[in-house]
């Protein structure tokens, strides 16, 4: 690069913008990486057509992703990856013994379902479907609704859950979950 076109660079791209750039550029990067490992562990083919295509495939969706605006904070929340490990593992093992629950329940054929409300204490719009995915997730309950009245209430979202037994009511009733949502957030909880 000769001395000319270096200067016509510096005054072209000051260095703020360049750092500016970056900053823009990481997290679409970021998003591709993860849709690459995922593929990567999801698809077992590794010949060169089949990668190449996936590397594509996974290029073409972070572009896109970006393009719309969902490489934000919200729409890629690197904030919450430290915390998101602890909660999954506690989420599967409620995910397995409710199974189990669930299963029994089946099996002896003794339904008591009940419907009921319960609040959710997150802050985010993130937070809020999270604990309602986590909810259905668990076998025996499913999130029917979501009331939030911050129009003309108090301001406070709630969710209408259906539960196949009382058990599985006074389990999401007991706040753990929720608690624990709002610790990923980064609420109070």
């Amino acid at each position: 690069m000769t001395l000319e076109a270096l200067s016509f660079f510096k005054t072209k791209f000051a260095v703020g913008e360049v750092r500016r750039a970056m900053r823009i550029l990481v997290r679409p990067m970021l998003l591709f990486v993860i849709l690459l490992g995922m593929w990567l562990l999801m698809s077992g083919h590794y010949t060169p057509l089949i990668t190449s295509l996936g590397i594509i495939s996974c290029a073409l969706a972070a572009g896109m992703a970006h393009l719309m605006g969902g490489t934000d904070r919200e729409g890629l929340p690197t904030h919450l990856f430290a915390r998101l490990p602890g909660y999954l593992v506690w989420l599967c093992r409620e995910i397995i013994s409710s199974n189990i629950a669930t299963g029994r329940i089946i099996l002896n054929g003794k339904f008591d379902e009940e419907w009921f409300e319960v609040p959710a204490t997150q802050a985010s719009d993130a937070g809020i479907v999270t604990y309602a995915n986590s909810i259905t997730l668990t076998p025996g309950t499913v999130t029917v609704d979501v009331i939030n009245e911050t129009k003309d209430g108090d301001g406070k979202t709630r969710f209408l859950v259906h539960a196949l037994h009382p058990d599985f009511s006074d389990d999401v009733r007991s706040g753990e979950m929720d608690c624990r949502v709002s610790a990923v957030e980064g609420g109070a909880g």
